[in-house]
């Protein structure tokens, strides 16, 4: 399997995964200092039109973001590794499991609450930038085509983030604020068919779709998945780009250099005064936490034996079951994309201390488990599958 630079998407270098910790790591300092009130104040403190600083980065800033996922599955699904049932078999097989399993782990610790059922979805996603930022640094001991399978995993988990916002995590809507958002979309599918190729104008609708999908009562941040996904990608204008293609090299070091650096930075601190072990121990965390850590590595796991028992897929090549266990490992990072589902799983933020010990451990053990095991499985020669 030959990899197109270009489709690895956000952590393309190692950089933004490094970020990406010592945003986590400077929150969680910051948090247990004496700065501890000025962190909270910080974002929590009404800044612009009413809203905290905090909403404009996990519903502004994050919208970007989405908008670049919703641009990034549009060109896998025409031009990628998704435009045949056969490429996309094995990662859809695999996300498709990894996404399941955390999911039932979760519900079989939390059945009995109601309340911390609503968290059911933390635990199956997986962050990218973390997860291919590890694979990075083990550099060429890691085949290119077990890298290219991590990424394509992961545009399918964060497409399944986005179906499981709609479907669950939308509140009362507003079926007005809907309709103009359903003309905003409709606009801009009629630029893309009447074959406009400049970005301002999508840009200028993005925001107004933006702004009556935030008032519909959905998550706004959808408002970026639907314009990624309308923005031409094999119309080019006068200077042969193509529009999607042109706006995912603009955007990607935004997002992976200071966008989800500063979600992170926003949504990690968690202050351990008073907090005792038994935390830990409380359904929601342990949820999360065995959810990420097993319920990732063994729903993609058992989803790929099966499927290869049955010849439906092979592992990608020259990959060893050892190496491929090992990319299983890391995407139990779910980290960004689990912290932005447990704010909307849990808008009251009564269990915000359990969300982030459980993201933070989950994920934790899956970086250093996966790093050690694809570290200890390019040691020796393997016969490759």
């Amino acid at each position: 399997m030959k990899v197109n630079k270009s489709f690895i998407p956000i952590a393309s270098e190692i950089i933004p995964g490094l970020l990406l910790c010592f945003a986590t790591c400077l929150a969680l300092i910051v948090a247990n200092s004496p700065l501890n009130n000025l962190y909270n104040t910080l974002f929590n403190t009404p800044f612009v039109f009413g809203q905290s600083i905090q909403f404009i980065i996990n519903d502004g800033l994050m919208a970007i973001f989405f908008l670049l996922v919703g641009l990034e599955v549009k060109r896998e699904l025409i031009t990628g590794h998704l435009t045949s049932l056969k490429k996309a078999m094995l990662p859809l097989v695999a996300a498709t499991g990894g996404a399941i399993l955390p999911a039932i782990i979760y519900v079989a610790l939390n059945f009995q609450d109601s309340t911390s059922l609503q968290g059911w979805a933390i635990p199956t996603a997986t962050d990218i930038a973390f997860a291919l930022g590890i694979m990075m640094i083990l550099g060429k001991r890691v085949p290119n085509s077990l890298k290219v399978c991590l990424v394509t995993i992961a545009v399918i988990d964060d497409l399944f983030a986005v179906m499981i916002i709609a479907l669950f995590y939308t509140s009362d809507i507003s079926l007005i604020a809907l309709c103009f958002a359903a003309l905003g979309i409709g606009g801009a599918v009629i630029m893309n068919i009447r074959g406009t190729t400049r970005l301002i104008p999508y840009l200028l609708v993005g925001v107004f779709v933006w702004i009556c999908v935030l008032k519909s009562g959905i998550h706004p941040t959808l408002a970026g998945v639907a314009l990624g996904l309308i923005i031409p990608l094999k119309t080019a204008n006068k200077n042969g780009e193509r529009p999607c293609v042109k706006l995912e090299h603009i955007l990607h070091p935004w997002v992976s250099l200071l966008i989800l650096p500063i979600f992170a930075f926003a949504n990690a601190g968690i202050s351990f005064t008073g907090i005792s072990l038994t935390v830990f121990a409380e359904p929601v965390t342990l949820g999360i936490m065995l959810g990420l850590f097993f319920g990732k590595q063994m729903g993609i796991m058992i989803a790929t034996k099966l499927a290869c028992y049955l010849n439906v897929v092979n592992l990608p090549n020259r990959t060893t079951w050892r190496q491929y266990y090992g990319m299983a490992l890391l995407t139990g990072i779910g980290f960004t994309m689990s912290l932005f589902i447990g704010n909307l799983a849990f808008e009251s933020g009564d269990q915000s201390i359990e969300v982030k010990l459980g993201v933070l451990s989950g994920s934790l053990l899956s970086a250093i488990a996966g790093s050690l095991l694809l570290l200890l499985s390019t040691q020796k020669k393997e016969t490759p599958v």
